[in-house]
């Protein structure tokens, strides 16, 4: 987990950091003070390849043996030895794929030139054989935090939510809740926000599928989430296919917190009653406070979007030191989505603790590659277009770069999405990877806090939980200067360790987690809409 000087010359220097089955190898030119610290990072000692710090320029001699054939882009990959036709192109010491041509040393490596390889099978996969427990020691190991009256994890915030059992209600809801915000909240100080949990769910939708059961535990767990405080508050339409009954536990299904709109004479009447029955959970809100706890009442999501190649090598590792340090304080840490870990998902299964969770595991990425075969795709659909602007080829090279940001503690459960965890450590919550999929599908999990990682930048954010931004690369944070809280970009450029920023963003989720700080995107309010995921029928 430390970087180590492993050799020095006089014109180059490399070294290694050592995450799980990732090994990060860099390279710099000593005699340029105007050309970055380093040329180029390779990630592994047995890759062929290795990537640009910054744009290389035909021409440009970037080690002792090393030309560039023709211009790479920053991020990109460049030839570090002929690469014949068929043979594999190797980066985190894994196949990313096969080469479609003749590569030639020098040259630039493009998403046009792999063949994709077969993904690794997940029946019999071992487990247990890489359990590490000397992770990295937390500066702390309390917050500030608000006790949760339900139990389980305690909140980061104090936000009355208002859960629907529908996408009817919406209209009527937003309108009442901009009024609550104007009139209401000024009132009580002590209660952060009031956030609708508008969804597209609950009507119109094939209710008794058996995949139905993923919509319905996501929207289950999020009225109960740890931010709301143990206030139970829904509003209803009153003709939908997903029932007041189907949502709450019969001992919380009461005129005291459910609004049925149907039931209501008029607009006027609606917003009467929402507000009504706001106010009086707001006053039980207010009398929260926050009081210091025990980091193991701490639940954090790790998610990434927009990634590119420089993910892998500064922002994941990154979080992954910080996930560390907070499982070793006894937080619970979640990391997802699937297509993501796919093509490593044999590295993950070394770290699982028992054969329970590895079976259930490997019972998640079936589910998923099941999901896509029925439409006819695989997992070299997740890749985007900013992905490969950003440098990545394929699939295989994003899960490896993914996978970083869970560390190396030790797997204790596996998660269907939006489950809730039953253990308390590094947890893998299989979830699809869409930003606006995953987020809700973590939060109704459970976590309170999401720590997000970006290498092309999304102004990303969730209205029920805080959300921190991590950048890949120096040009991100320059560009983005107020919407970035933590640039791991100096580990790119040798400016800084692993460790170093890992333990920043530590200190920056205690911060936010205690109130004492805000992310940006929680500052400026930035909070996309929840989408739910729903892999059963719409009808």
């Amino acid at each position: 987990r430390r970087i180590r000087k492993i050799k020095r010359t006089r014109k180059i220097m490399n070294f290694t950091y050592q995450n799980d089955c990732v090994k990060i190898k860099t390279t710099k030119n000593k005699e340029d003070e105007r050309m970055p610290k380093r040329l180029l990072v390779k990630v592994n000692e047995a890759d062929n390849v290795a990537i640009a710090v910054q744009e290389i320029k035909a021409g440009a001699q970037v080690a002792e043996d090393l030309v560039a054939n023709q211009d790479i882009p920053q991020a990109h990959k460049i030839a570090l030895e002929k690469i014949p036709k068929g043979k594999p192109v190797i980066r985190y010491g894994v196949i990313l794929g096969y080469a479609m041509n003749d590569i030639e040393k020098g040259d630039w490596i493009n998403e046009f030139m792999l063949e994709l390889p077969t993904p690794p099978s997940v029946d019999d996969m071992e487990y247990g054989t890489k359990i590490v427990k000397d992770l990295p020691t937390p500066p702390v190991t309390t917050f500030e935090g608000y006790r949760n009256p339900n139990g389980g994890y305690a909140g980061t915030r104090n936000i009355l939510g208002i859960s629907t059992t529908v996408q009817c209600v919406t209209g009527v809801l937003n309108v009442a809740v901009k009024r609550m915000k104007e009139e209401l909240l000024p009132k009580y100080p002590n209660v952060d926000d009031i956030v609708p949990i508008n969804h597209a769910y609950g009507c119109g939708v094939a209710i008794n599928a058996p995949e139905a059961k993923v919509p319905i535990r996501a929207l289950r767990n999020l009225v109960k989430h740890p931010n709301f405080g143990g206030q139970v508050m829904v509003v209803a339409l009153g003709c939908e296919k997903l029932t007041v009954e189907m949502l709450l536990d019969e001992a919380d299904i009461s005129p005291e917190n459910v609004v049925v709109l149907q039931e209501q004479k008029g607009f006027d009447a609606m917003v009467k009653a929402i507000m009504d029955m706001g106010e009086k959970k707001l006053q039980i809100l207010n009398r929260r406070k926050r009081e210091t706890l025990p980091l193991s009442d701490l639940c954090i999501g790790m998610q990434c979007g927009g990634s590119d190649a420089f993910s892998g090598v500064s922002a994941n590792p990154s979080a992954g030191y910080a996930a560390d340090m907070l499982v070793n304080a006894g937080a619970t840490v979640m990391f997802s989505e699937v297509t993501e870990v796919r093509d490593g998902v044999h590295y993950i299964a070394e770290r699982c603790v028992d054969k329970a969770t590895c079976d259930k595991l490997a019972a998640e990425m079936k589910w998923y590659d099941n999901y896509l075969e029925d439409v006819n795709v695989d997992r070299s659909a997740n890749p985007t277009p900013g992905n490969k602007k950003g440098g990545l080829c394929n699939i295989v090279e994003k899960a490896m770069g993914s996978i970083a940001k869970s560390g190396t503690s030790p797997i204790v459960e596996v998660l269907s999405p939006a489950e809730r965890p039953s253990k308390k450590g590094l947890i893998y919550a299989a979830t699809p990877a869409s930003d606006i999929v995953c987020g809700p599908c973590q939060l109704a999990s459970g976590i309170t806090l999401q720590v997000f990682m970006t290498g092309r930048g999304t102004p990303y954010g969730l209205a029920a939980a805080p959300v921190i931004k991590v950048c890949s690369r120096n040009e991100m944070k320059e560009m983005w200067q107020d919407l970035i809280d933590i640039n791991a970009g100096p580990v790119a450029t040798g400016e800084a360790q692993i460790s170093d920023i890992g333990t920043e963003l530590f200190n920056k989720i205690i911060a936010v987690a205690s109130g004492k700080d805000q992310s940006f995107a929680e500052k400026y309010k930035l909070h996309n809409d929840l989408c739910i995921f729903n892999p059963a029928p719409i009808t």
